[in-house]
Parts: C-alpha cells; structure tokens; sequence
C-alpha cells in the first residue's frame, strides 16, 4: 500500500509508537516476548503481553511491520519465534511522530517555569 500522499495514515497511538520503536531498535531479533520486556525495563512499569500481541498485529495490519517465523531453538523445545521487522511505511510513522513531538516541545515554555 503506498501512503505517501495520505499523511494521516501514518499516525501512531501512543503504545503503537512505543511497540515499533522497539521493535525498530530490537531489529533482527524483535519478537513480542523481548518487545515486551524492553518496554518494562525502560519504561520501568509493566506491560501486558497480550496487548503488545495486539498492537503488533494491527501495526502489521497498517503495514508498518512484517513478521517471519524463526528458527526453531532447543530453548524453546524447537518452537519458532515470530519476528518483527519495521517497514519503510512504518519507520516514515516514527520519523512523522518524532517531528510532531520535537516541534511540541519546542512550544513549550521552560520547564519550572509558569
């Protein structure tokens, strides 16, 4: 799906952003189990695992994301992990909403002051 003339198709919810950012940095190995925890480590609260599941899914659905299966491993009992890759549709969504962000902050008076 070409988006390049629809801007609006490249928004991102919160969790959204959060979920293809690290999936982004976690590239090749980015599958929901470590998705999941480097949310939890620096986002230093808890996530859900289903709803990482979830996003990712819709995110796939957006065509901001692919998956693949893995390798199997013997850690896993030689079950195979689905990984994550970000797409170019989804790093032009990250680069979009980190613009958006910058030029909020940018507004912004100095923090502490009123």
């Amino acid at each position: 799906m070409d988006r390049t003339d629809r801007d609006d198709d490249f928004r991102l919810g919160g969790f959204e952003e959060l979920v293809l950012l690290a999936a982004h940095s976690l590239h090749p190995e980015g599958y929901a189990v470590a998705i999941g925890s480097l949310l939890e480590c620096e986002g230093e609260r808890a996530v859900a695992l289903g709803a990482v599941y979830a996003t990712l899914d819709r995110l796939e659905r957006k065509g901001f994301v692919t998956s693949r299966l893995g390798e199997g491993t013997p850690e896993r009992g030689g079950r195979r992990k689905r990984l994550y890759g970000v797409t170019a549709d989804g790093r032009r969504a990250l680069e979009q909403t980190r613009a958006v962000r910058a030029r909020l902050w940018s507004l912004r008076p100095q923090l502490g002051t009123p």
